[in-house]
């Protein structure tokens, strides 16, 4: 049975009744400091931190006035408005996380794109004891290196997406014989890689690397490692380049026809297919890191989100303005559960414990804190391969894959699992 199948109806009843039921106390209750940090300026800001930065102006405008659609209702988080303040990752974010609590009261904090920077702000978070949501970095580090009890992530892990990227690559190349691989040189690229072809090899041995490409993140010039690619002629190139990277490499690959002589899987590649739509070929394998942006299931909350994106900006919302909302959500949910629980204006620590373990409603679907004792969200994960249609990007061939055949099981290390041939995996 699918994984979401097997919500009851009961349940189902529950996610609405928690916008329904949960009513803003009589009297004015403070506003939530709400730390809000991506990256707004430098090369990441296009693809990535402006999208996220509108994805959250978006639903805290809703959330401060009560024009939030169902299930959520109510204006505020328990009653209590949200008071943004933006915080640029570009500037050193270990120091700036503290700046942002101690200097600046935030009560708490959702951002940070770069691995590297969840990886160094999550123990900070511990020691300050603050509410803190990861909403776009990958790396499984954060929490199986230990449990958290104030981070959560809101969002699948690089592991996911890379399992599921293997499981899409080897259905449409079920002949696959070699890969190559351009990924940067820090925890997110080395341990995508490490996962997409570990579960390659697994599903389909004697697949052989061609050839591993680690260039430093934001290295921004790619000819070098074009030439061995070019070189190597593998069948499929795995990149989990993402933001200026990302583009920079499209754009370099384009003239010397890389993609189009050998399949590229680009794991983030959704935040390009509009902007860069004539150097991307078509056959490309585009991956939103889960379900949101071009490759969010039909909804009417999907429906209101992309409608309300569009005529505030002007433009249709990249995924990662959806994984920021996302996080917004996750907040507003955990704060209306909170107030229905206690029947008072909820603390922000009421709030921290009734995320764990939250099941709530977002763009992109049903998004569940299931993972790492109900700090980590699991969501279903979609691949698509690129296409022009009537001239417009498209992506076609999707195929979703539930958590139960792409998420480790609770307590299982993801290398350990692959490793092991995902034992219990159940996939359609």
């Amino acid at each position: 049975m699918r994984f979401w199948d097997k919500i009851s109806f009961i349940t189902a009843l529950n996610i609405v009744a928690l916008g329904m039921l949960a009513s803003p106390p009589a009297v004015a209750a403070d506003p939530i400091k709400l730390g809000l940090v991506a990256f707004y300026s430098g090369p990441v800001s296009g693809p990535v931190g402006m999208p996220s930065r509108k994805g959250a102006d978006l639903i805290i405008e809703a959330i401060n006035i009560g024009t939030l659609p169902a299930p959520y209702a109510g204006k505020g988080i328990g009653g209590r408005m949200i008071e943004p303040i933006y915080v640029d990752e570009a500037v050193e974010p270990v120091n700036e996380f503290r700046n942002l609590v101690q200097r600046q009261g935030a009560d708490a904090v959702i951002g940070y794109s770069s691995s590297g920077s969840c990886v160094g702000v999550a123990p900070i978070a511990e020691e300050l004891k603050v509410l803190t949501l990861f909403y776009y970095c990958g790396s499984t580090r954060t929490f199986e290196e230990g449990p958290k009890e104030y981070v959560f992530r809101t969002m699948n892990s690089q592991d996911v997406e890379n399992i599921a990227a293997a499981r899409y690559i080897l259905s449409i190349k079920p002949n696959l014989k070699t890969l190559s691989g351009m990924n940067q040189n820090y925890g997110w690229g080395q341990e995508s890689w490490r996962d997409f072809t570990k579960s390659v090899q697994k599903l389909k041995p004697g697949v052989t690397i061609a050839t591993e490409q680690f260039p430093k993140i934001f290295a921004g010039q790619y000819g070098a490692e074009i030439t061995a690619l070019t070189r190597a002629n593998a069948d499929v190139i795995h990149s989990s380049f993402w933001g200026g990277d990302l583009d920079a490499f499209i754009l370099q690959a384009a003239p010397r026809n890389l993609f189009q002589k050998q399949t590229a899987v680009l794991t983030t590649g959704g935040t390009a297919i509009d902007t860069l739509t004539k150097q991307i070929p078509e056959g490309t394998v585009i991956g939103v890191r889960g379900n949101g942006g071009a490759l969010a299931p039909a909804s009417a909350f999907h429906d209101w989100f992309r409608a309300a994106y569009q005529k505030k900006y002007g433009e249709q919302p990249s995924f990662p303005a959806y994984y920021m909302a996302q996080s917004v959500l996750a907040l507003k949910a955990a704060g209306d559960k909170a107030a229905e629980q206690t029947k008072a204006v909820p603390s922000m620590d009421a709030i921290r414990k009734a995320l764990s373990g939250l099941e709530f409603a977002a763009p992109s679907g049903i998004v569940s804190m299931s993972r790492h004792k109900g700090h980590q969200a699991v969501t279903d994960i979609a691949y698509g391969t690129f296409k022009l249609v009537d001239g417009k990007p498209t992506l076609i061939n999707v195929k979703r894959y539930q958590p139960e055949c792409v998420v480790p099981p609770e307590g299982v290390k993801s290398l350990d699992w692959i490793e092991a041939g995902f034992p219990g995996a159940k996939c359609d």
